[in-house]
């Protein structure tokens, strides 16, 4: 079973129970010969049974709470859960106090059926699009693991943990691309909503500008019936079938979103444009040249560096020690960041937003390659130079939806057994069902 749907039917249909689905998910976790003991830093086992037996037993006499009661997914450890530290992939909190009330996203999945079945791993504070996590493994993106790939980040192990069957989906986050960039470099579906629409509250801050809360699963189908749900619909109908014929995608042309691309990427991302060209979509090049000031304005650090920096302050002055390097040195950017930048920012942004609005207006959606390469070996970014580099990399292009406030998608473009690439579907502010809509399409478009 695939999808959120399949496991969704054959709980109706009696072919599975909770307990089998929730066993089958704890089984791949714990697997030796699997990435399980990375992609997660906390696993709800007994929990996980408990609710599952409990669940079965309400199905049984027609009081399941919904179609996906029983149902395993996973939540990153940087959303509260009662009982539960919330970590955010660091040492430094691993003495603070357990949660008193869960994040009110996973209270609605729970409300449901859905069973938590663990804490998934991330990028200390998911303060990098890389995945490394120096305290609690890095998990390895599922291509060519004989080498050892980055999984991409800051939600690394919801990536690995979706894409390896240790659950049908998982709650991210995305600040510059935490969602989507892990999506593109493990193979499945990340999804990064217009950002206030779904609560962020119970959810440890990166940049309260930028954050997101998101899901990441195996489809299209499966981010949108998660994505309605964290949003606050405790009915979600599925997606009505649509074709891209018709459809209007703008790819940008004349910035830096296209450059850089190594050979698969961009022959990965020229064949998902022709199968869409000739599915009856309509493919155009666009000038956007306001998207070539978002790096200046966020040179000095840019919302991140400043409202992490401020959160951090207190902790850093007692925990310092306790930091992955290559994280605290990102967050003290903003200690010497100066007001005025920050001011800038503000106002830059503003004028941007408006700007690329108007150009985009008249089209479903922009099409990019998520990241611009194929997802590095680990062993590439032992350094710090190299890490930084990288990490700027695979962010380029998807900080770009986050500082618009726009909703964005990745879903896998590659060819078969080849190494996984991202096409990334950027729609407008707010226009989230839009969107949805049109990746459904394009999804299901790439696969005929």
């Amino acid at each position: 079973m695939k999808t959120i749907a399949d496991a969704a039917a054959a709980l109706a249909q009696g072919r599975v129970s909770a307990r089998s689905l929730v066993d089958a998910a704890l089984e791949r976790i714990a697997d030796p010969a699997g990435e399980g003991s990375r992609a997660f830093v906390a696993v709800h086992a007994t929990a996980a049974r408990v609710a599952a037996d409990a669940i079965d037993t309400l199905r049984h006499h027609g009081l399941a709470p919904s179609p996906w009661a029983g149902i395993p997914i996973t939540i990153k450890d940087l959303f509260d859960e009662k009982g539960h530290v919330t970590r955010a992939g660091s040492l430094a909190l691993s003495d603070a106090a357990p949660a008193a009330a869960n994040a009110l996203v996973v209270t609605r999945l729970q409300r449901l059926g859905f069973i938590v079945i663990g804490r998934t791993n991330m990028v200390e504070f998911a303060f990098s699009g890389l995945g490394v996590n120096p305290h609690y493994g890095t998990p390895k993106s599922p291509w060519d693991r004989a080498t050892g790939r980055l999984p991409g980040g800051s939600s690394s192990g919801a990536a690995v943990a979706a894409a390896d069957y240790m659950g049908f989906g998982g709650l991210g986050t995305d600040t510059g691309g935490s969602c989507r960039i892990p999506a593109a470099m493990c193979g499945i579906v990340g999804y990064k909503p217009t950002a206030k629409r779904v609560p962020q509250e119970g959810v440890l801050p990166l940049s309260f500008s930028l954050d997101s809360v998101g899901p990441l699963a195996r489809s299209v189908e499966c981010c949108h019936l998660l994505d309605a749900v964290i949003s606050g619909n405790p009915n979600p109908q599925p997606l009505a079938h649509r074709s891209v014929a018709g459809q209007r995608f703008a790819v940008p042309r004349g910035t830096f979103l296209l450059d850089g691309m190594d050979d698969h990427v961009a022959a990965s991302f020229d064949r998902a444009l022709a199968k869409l060209s000739a599915a009856g979509a309509r493919i155009e090049l666009l000038d956007i040249p306001e998207i070539g000031a978002i790096p200046a304005l966020n040179a000095s650090g840019g919302f991140t560096a400043a409202e992490a920096y401020a959160w951090h302050q207190s902790l850093i002055a007692r925990k310092r020690d306790e930091y992955d390097p290559n994280i605290l040195v990102r967050i003290m950017r903003g200690e010497k960041m100066p007001a005025s930048d920050y001011v800038k920012a503000l106002q830059g942004r503003q004028r941007i937003c408006a700007a690329v609005a108007r150009r985009t207006a008249p089209f479903d959606a922009l099409l990019m390659p998520t990241c611009p390469v194929v997802p590095p070996a680990i062993a590439e970014v032992a350094e710090q130079a190299e890490y930084n580099r990288i990490n700027m990399l695979l962010l380029r292009n998807t900080a770009v939806g986050n500082f618009l406030d726009r909703c964005s998608i990745s879903l896998p473009c590659q060819e078969a057994g080849t190494a996984p690439v991202g096409l990334m579907l950027t729609g407008e502010h707010g226009a989230d069902e839009a969107l949805f809509h049109s990746a459904a399409a394009v999804e299901a478009a790439l696969a005929a």
